[in-house]
Order: C-alpha cells, then sequence, then structure tokens
C-alpha cells in the first residue's frame, strides 16, 4: 500500500470529526493545515501567520492546551476552539487545534431526562455533569438525570463563569464548591455543597487553577 502524504491523512482523521468543526494544524508561527466545516470556516490559507489572540497562539504561547470563546475581533466571527500543543524531543512544534461554531445564545436551561420524564433545570441549578455508563449525568439538587450532549458539547454552550471542566468525566458548577483539597501530585478533589466529592485530575488541573485564581 502507498503511503499516505501528510495532507490527505489529515483529511482522513478529518472525517472523523462533526461537520460542524473545523480543524488545523500550525507550526510554531504559521498555519499548515486547515480543513473548514459546513458550519464555521475562519478563512485561513496555508502559509498565514498565527495571528495573537488566536486560539492557536494561546496555546503556543502556554505550551498547553487552551479551550475557550474567541471573539470576532479576530477573524470576523465569533467561535469556540481547542488548540493541543505537541512537542518533538522535547521541543514545542505546534499546535493541533478544532473550532466549533458558537451556539445561539440566551438558552438558559438544560432538560435532563428522568424516570418520570423531562424536566427543565436552570444551569445555576446544576452542581456538575459526569460521564458514567457511557451516559451523561446530571446532578442537581434532589434531581438527578441524564442528556444525550457529551461533555465536549455541553463545553461549548455552558455558560464559561459559571462552569469549567476539570477532568475527561467532569465538569462543575463552580458556585457549588464548598472546597478543595489536595489530594495525589498535581490534582485535587472538589467537595460540592451537597457532600459529593468531584476530582480535579493533572491534566486539568492548572487550566482549573487558572481559571479559579489560585
Amino acid at each position: 500500500m502507498e503511503k499516505f502524504t501528510e495532507k490527505e491523512l489529515l483529511d482522513v482523521l478529518g472525517e472523523l470529526f462533526s461537520d460542524e468543526i473545523s480543524i488545523g494544524v500550525t507550526d510554531t508561527e504559521r498555519y499548515i493545515y486547515y480543513r473548514p466545516s459546513k458550519r464555521v470556516d475562519l478563512k485561513i490559507r496555508q502559509g498565514d501567520p498565527v495571528k495573537d489572540g488566536t486560539i492557536a497562539h494561546k496555546a503556543l504561547s502556554s505550551g498547553q492546551k487552551e479551550s475557550e470563546f474567541i471573539d470576532r475581533q479576530v477573524f470576523g466571527i465569533p467561535y469556540h476552539g481547542m488548540a493541543v500543543p505537541f512537542h518533538k524531543d522535547g521541543e514545542l512544534q505546534g499546535t493541533v487545534l478544532a473550532v466549533y461554531p458558537t451556539y445561539t445564545e440566551g438558552k438558559s436551561v438544560v432538560t435532563i431526562k428522568t424516570e418520570d420524564g423531562w424536566k427543565p433545570v436552570p444551569f445555576g441549578d446544576v452542581k456538575y455533569f459526569e460521564v458514567k455508563d457511557r451516559k451523561t449525568q446530571v446532578v442537581t439538587e434532589g434531581l438527578t438525570g441524564t442528556h444525550k450532549n457529551t461533555l465536549q458539547e455541553f463545553e461549548y454552550v455552558l455558560p464559561r463563569d459559571m462552569f469549567v471542566r476539570c477532568h475527561r468525566s467532569f465538569i462543575v458548577n463552580v458556585h457549588h464548591i464548598r472546597e478543595i483539597y489536595p489530594d495525589s501530585h498535581s490534582t485535587f478533589l472538589l467537595e460540592m455543597n451537597n457532600g459529593d466529592r468531584v476530582p480535579v485530575s493533572q491534566s486539568y488541573s492548572s487550566y482549573f487553577r487558572k481559571i479559579l485564581g489560585y
């Protein structure tokens, strides 16, 4: 079998993602690959420089995974982005990024499925989201149900001033954290105000501390 070119391989990998997600690759200064989605196209071209303020630039600057909303001033349209830096022999080589369209503003509830049917719950009443048994559990005061969205999908529709991803299996509402305890190396345990304990994994600990400012 003939070898794939890098572009052919990236195009094939791009098919694994939703039609709503654009993907790109940069070196330390420029974009070397970009595949727009049907929903959002930042009009990036191969060879374009990585601009200040973009999610790729943030990841290159920090050397860590970055995930946040970028306003329309950078590319002319707002977007949610996630960028992960990659290294070779300990040296930063570039980033791989995913670009998601923004969602309609104004949604303020999550509708969860319970044994009795469906119940709309205000975002502020949700304590945390947990992936359990391949389902997304939504935990509120006195009520737990499920939702069809993945945590990654929730990550881009939940209010950023309220919810923080702290683990591959958890998103927490910071307004419901009672106390933070150190656990093993670079990890934490969150005690929620209902007594539940939620872990902060090592891969999210730096981001979590940055968001909460400690």
